[in-house]
């Protein structure tokens, strides 16, 4: 196995970030008259295409932690990580249909500004200031850390090095604006999904390789046949992999308010169709869903087919961590080792753009919520067009610059990539949920209840961990535990999700019908019925989304 990269492979990897840079380059000249605007610097309003939404939804989402992440998942678990993916297409339709006719109709162009408007300035700017954190310690860490460690893998350059240079890539595009981050995410998906079916192809021939036969088409069948234990969904309560997949919890549980609240209620995300009408954004979103279903294709076959070959000898010295233990995420950097030259540098700069285009989305959401729910409102209330847009400008690189220095500090490598930021994410999501969800729906939901909410939904999080120890109760109608690497008994963190998400709901509505104000409440929203008619060709592909999840789901059950 040869590490490293070679003359063909830097090649095409120059060719990728000249194709991206020049693009990215061509679009920002081209709307420069523009420039001044901060709805167009942080949203590019009216300007993004369906396919551009799109594509930048799922460049935003896809990074290091699914590439490198989930693949080592595959390797561990199998196809049942894929639930992340494919429940979040089911999660891409409901907020397609109900979330964007709720933020469009109320002209949101974030998610703290529409907690103001539904509840208070106090209520927004806690939120704000816990997004700030959660998208700098946990989000742009893990795939500034975890990109890096998988580009050193592959290509032998300086951990460090290869840190700073992914981050001035990611820097460049950013201060472009969303308009240069939306257009040159489709490129970026280009390569993401061209390159990684280039690994998967080669990952399933070596397979059939191994096993006497040929071609992809038998790779997968010999690892259905020689791994059958990694290809089921739903794993029971015996299982190693309950800890972090319990059971119906991924279909009927945690794993909705994961879904629901990142694509619904996450800046990150919905910053991409803010800017558009409804059609578009649905469109978009749509778009989105449908590549969501290909994703486990690219990033947890390959884990699977890592494990059928280490089980057959191969790749024995390749998956050893520093602690001479297996090293699950070794799994995707060892076989884009075994590409042949030119297909290296393909695959690389498929990493490449997955990690780029997430820090670029990660970092403009940083920049949008500092600017204009923390700097506008409380630092220069009477900052002009010009002000907030250089001021988003130094937030994205003072936010990286931080993210680098913190990053090798955080255990990011201890835990595994993915499962990382799904549970320190866990810690705040059920809450922000909690609040969203009752702010549509229920009018009687008020500010009391939301702040009770996002703190008390993090000191619930945090005393639910702790809860089986401190009481003994370590097996409940509510819930079961597992022994963790420390000899602890832990409630499963996407079970500790569902019961925080219901503690937190439980708590808003008592505080809600005791307030007698809520009865005629001002801040309530107006929902017409009328918001959530969809054309008709969205109908038909969001049925077509829907049938192939049930049809995955019945068949690797």
């Amino acid at each position: 196995m040869h590490k490293g990269l070679q003359t063909l492979d830097y090649l095409v990897f120059l060719v990728y970030f000249v194709v991206v840079a020049g693009y990215g380059y061509w679009i920002y000249q081209k709307k420069k008259s523009k420039e001044a605007s901060s709805t167009d610097f942080f949203l590019a309003e009216g300007s993004l295409t369906w396919w551009a939404i799109g594509a930048s939804l799922i460049a935003s989402n896809i990074s290091a932690e699914q590439f490198i992440g989930m693949a080592g998942d595959g390797f561990e678990k199998g196809l049942g990580i894929s639930t992340y993916e494919w429940m979040a297409a089911a999660t891409l339709m409901i907020v397609a249909i109900i979330f964007m006719p709720i933020y469009l109709k109320n002209k949101i162009f974030t998610m703290p500004q529409f907690l103001k408007q539904r509840y208070n300035s106090t209520v927004s700017t806690i939120m704000a200031v816990f997004w700030l954190i959660l998208y700098i310690v946990v989000n742009l860490t893990s795939i500034l850390y975890l990109g890096a460690l998988a580009i050193t893998t592959i290509s032998g350059i300086d951990f460090t090095l290869c840190m700073w240079s992914l981050a001035f890539f990611a820097v460049i595009i950013t201060l472009g604006g969303m308009k240069v981050i939306g257009f040159t995410d489709v490129i970026q998906v280009f390569f993401l999904i061209l390159g990684g079916l280039c690994t998967t192809y080669l990952a399933l021939t070596l397979v059939s390789e191994q096993f006497g036969s040929e071609g992809a088409i038998a790779g997968l069948s010999q690892m259905f046949s020689k791994a059958d234990d990694h290809f089921h969904m739903i794993f029971p309560k015996g299982s190693p992999h309950y800890p972090s997949l319990p059971g119906l919890t991924v279909l009927v549980g945690g794993m909705w308010i994961v879904n629901l609240n990142y694509w619904g209620c996450n800046q990150y995300i919905t910053q991409r169709a803010l800017g558009a009408d409804l059609p578009t954004a649905r469109e978009g979103i749509l778009f989105a869903a449908f590549l969501k279903l290909l994703m486990p294709v690219i990033v947890v076959l390959p884990g699977i087919a890592a494990y059928v070959l280490y089980s057959n000898g191969m790749f024995q010295q390749e998956m050893m961590g520093a602690d001479g233990l297996v090293n699950k995420d070794h799994a995707y950097p060892v076989l884009l080792n075994l590409l042949p030259v030119g297909l290296k540098g393909l695959s690389f700069a498929a990493l490449t753009a997955a990690i780029v285009a997430s820090l670029a989305g990660k970092a403009n959401s940083i920049s949008t919520i500092f600017t204009l729910d923390i700097y506008k409102k409380f630092i220069n209330k009477e900052a002009s067009e010009e002000q907030l847009v250089k001021t988003g400008r130094i937030v994205i690189v003072v936010a990286m610059v931080i993210a680098i220095f913190i990053s090798p500090f955080l255990g990011i490598d201890k835990k595994g990539g993915f499962q990382y930021i799904q549970e320190y994410t866990g810690y705040v999501s059920p809450g922000i949920f909690a609040v969203f969800l009752l702010g549509f729906f229920w009018k009687r939901a008020n500010s009391a209840g939301a702040l009770a909410a996002t703190i008390g939904g993090v000191a619930m999080s945090l005393l639910l961990k702790e809860l089986p120890e401190l009481t003994g109760w370590f097996d409940t109608p509510l819930y079961s535990t597992f022994i963790d690497g420390d000899g602890k008994h832990i409630i499963p963190f996407l079970d500790r999700m569902g019961l925080t998400f219901l503690f937190c709901v439980i708590l808003m509505a008592i505080l809600g019908l005791a307030d007698p104000a809520t009865k005629q409440n001002p801040k309530a929203l107006e929902i017409d019925p009328s918001m959530f008619r969809m054309k008709p060709s969205f109908m038909v592909g969001a049925s077509i989304v829907l049938v192939i999840i049930i049809v995955l789901y019945t068949v690797f059950w």
